[in-house]
């Protein structure tokens, strides 16, 4: 199998999800088990598969080469953010023990998966290192920027540097705020997503100055989410090609925002699989090749 995916924007043609049927299961589960995972009220299953279908349908209609992880005793509702527990190189995965207690064995299960298909293991991180894939953003094959936060600490960050010395040249780490708490689901892709090279979606509310700065001088333009859109995922946007876009629908101000720019882009309801697990359309999918 193809692989390699050291950009957030060009072109998308394999991808990883993991179906609500193999995360959430039925109602019950999600009954006994979403306090646990500290979601904003129990989803309404039925719901979801609906909202689910209209997300899917999207992603086949866009993507060459969709797979799906399977169900797995390994994991919990949260596996429906199939983008957290890895991050895929040109060189192969990097698995990494992710910093909610809930989700410690999930890239065991999504390890196993992508190498029956052919993705090779770069490496793994190793505990005390704590790291997550929604505080690793590309900002070009050769440059990364990685959130410093309560799921990706420094010993995690120091690993990664070591398995990815020698095709990375620069690493741009950037501390994130407490925001509203240690057990929220706050990652650097909460904050920015990149749409096209020189494009991004950023609530800079949460953004280092020195971080914002940064993207600026390297010409990037800056499309803020306000505070009522970043509540609700306007700022977590999925480039499955340069400004062909996906997000939640209802964040009609950042929407206009993107087309004004010449976006193309795709919205799916997403109240309940996505808002109330606080996962949007980046965190449900896992780009496995891009080009």
């Amino acid at each position: 199998m193809n692989y390699g995916c050291q950009s957030m924007v060009t072109k998308i043609t394999d991808i990883l999800l993991k179906h609500p049927k193999d995360a959430f299961i039925n109602q019950e589960n999600l009954e006994k088990t979403y306090e646990k995972f500290n979601y904003i009220g129990c989803p309404d299953y039925s719901k979801v598969l609906e909202e689910y279908s209209v997300f899917e349908n999207i992603i086949k209609e866009n993507v060459e080469n969709v797979l799906y992880l399977p169900k797995d005793d390994r994991t919990g509702l949260d596996s429906i953010y199939a983008h957290d527990s890895l991050k895929v190189t040109n060189k192969g995965a990097i698995y990494f023990p992710m910093g909610k207690a809930l989700r410690s064995k999930e890239s065991y299960a999504t390890e196993e998966f992508l190498k029956s298909n052919g993705i090779p293991t770069l490496g793994r991180i190793e505990v005390p290192g704590k790291m997550e894939g929604g505080d690793v953003v590309w900002i070009d094959e050769k440059t990364v920027a990685i959130g410093l936060g309560y799921r990706t600490n420094l010993e995690g960050i120091n690993q990664f540097k070591e398995l990815t010395k020698s095709f990375i040249d620069e690493y741009i780490i950037v501390p994130m705020p407490h925001g509203e708490g240690e057990d929220e689901c706050l990652h650097l892709m909460s904050v920015i997503s990149l749409i096209d090279e020189d494009l991004a979606v950023v609530y800079s509310k949460f953004m280092p100055v020195f971080f914002r700065e940064y993207l600026i001088n390297k010409g990037i333009k800056l499309l803020e989410v306000d505070d009522d859109e970043y509540a609700y995922l306007g700022s977590n946007v999925l480039a499955l090609a340069p400004r062909v876009c996906i997000v939640i629908e209802g964040v009609i101000k950042i929407k206009k925002l993107m087309e004004k720019e010449g976006c193309k882009v795709f919205t799916y309801p997403g109240k309940e699989m996505s808002f109330r697990g606080t996962g949007g359309p980046t965190c449900l999918t896992h780009p496995l090749r891009r080009i």
